[in-house]
């Protein structure tokens, strides 16, 4: 994940998904070589000088200022999102030769008790690689309980959300719009990947998912760039149903890029009830799937309970 490859790329992948006449240029009757913008008409239209850009482009045009950055932002129309992207990308921090080697992290004994306390929310603790530090009980029972509790506990076994998503079926199939969630994982982490160039574990991840799933690779290589601190999942749990949940996802201060993501539900809603019947099912150790589903799907009655009357 080079730096000057990177911001090549990435321009590059703008400049071919602007059409000349989205920005007020008549192409000539003659074939043109590339589907969208030109360097020189990019360059023309940001005022800029194509040997600049150019250079820029190659990944040489060192101590690029900021006004020339964003008068190429706006030329590319590019979201708030990309315009920090490019920015990273044109200015790596400086970094060793060497990629730094690897350090594992741990949620702090403070944040493993606010986990602890969110009892009747799913939450868990991700670094900026989303490898999870930790879980609470009903944040591992929605997300992963085919994988053992304990799993974050050691950096060897840690699960990671983005590589579960891509090669980890069971995981895939929880997401009822998986397309949706995996444009979303890949957008995030390029942002992440753009700020943190040097980050082996990352890059290792990259190319991980690149060599072992086509989805991957080809989203990557589309360079979308988005954050994401808030949103609906829509699920498929295989215990309890359907659940449509709110997720906020929020930057512990103090580290280097941890964040806890808690999820909740409508109350009222079915899938409240689908939440608090996960919990005490997998608190008691239940192993009749049937049985749960039943729980839930069965017609609300006189003498129904909350979660009774429930459909996903």
């Amino acid at each position: 994940m080079g730096a000057s490859s990177e911001l090549g790329d990435f321009l590059k992948s703008r400049r071919a998904a602007l059409r000349p006449e989205e920005v007020g240029i008549t192409p000539h009757q003659t074939r043109r070589r590339v589907t969208g913008l030109r360097r020189e008409e990019l360059a023309m239209l940001a005022n800029v000088s194509i040997t600049h850009y150019t250079r820029l482009e190659q990944g040489r045009a060192a101590g690029v200022s900021d006004g020339l950055l964003e008068a190429i932002a706006r030329t590319l129309r590019l979201t708030d999102d990309e315009t920090v992207h490019l920015k990273d990308l044109a200015r790596p921090a400086a970094a060793s030769s060497r990629p730094a080697p690897t350090r594992a992290t741990h949620a702090s004994a403070s944040a493993r008790q606010l986990l602890a306390a969110m009892t009747d929310v799913p939450a868990l603790i991700l670094d900026r690689r989303n490898d999870v530090l930790a879980w609470n009980h009903l944040g591992h029972a929605l997300l992963a309980g085919h994988l053992a509790p304990e799993s974050p506990d050691t950096p060897a076994t840690r699960p990671n959300v983005t590589r579960m998503l891509f090669l980890d079926q069971q995981y895939r199939k929880l997401y009822a719009n998986w397309r949706d969630q995996a444009e979303l994982a890949v957008a995030a982490l390029r942002l992440v990947a753009g700020r943190h160039p040097d980050d082996r574990s990352l890059a290792e991840l990259v190319g991980q998912l690149t060599m072992n799933c086509d989805e991957f690779a080809s989203l990557w290589a589309r360079h979308p760039v988005r954050t994401c601190t808030s949103g609906v999942k829509h699920l498929r749990h295989p215990l309890v149903g359907a659940m449509e949940l709110s997720f906020e996802n929020l930057l512990i201060s103090g580290t280097s890029g941890q964040h806890l993501i808690a999820y909740t539900a409508e109350p009222g809603s079915p899938s409240e009830a689908a939440l608090r019947l996960l919990g005490s099912v997998t608190a008691s150790g239940a192993q009749d799937t049937s049985a749960v589903r039943h729980s839930i799907t069965a017609p609300a009655g006189p003498a129904s309970t909350a979660g009774g009357a429930a459909r996903p």
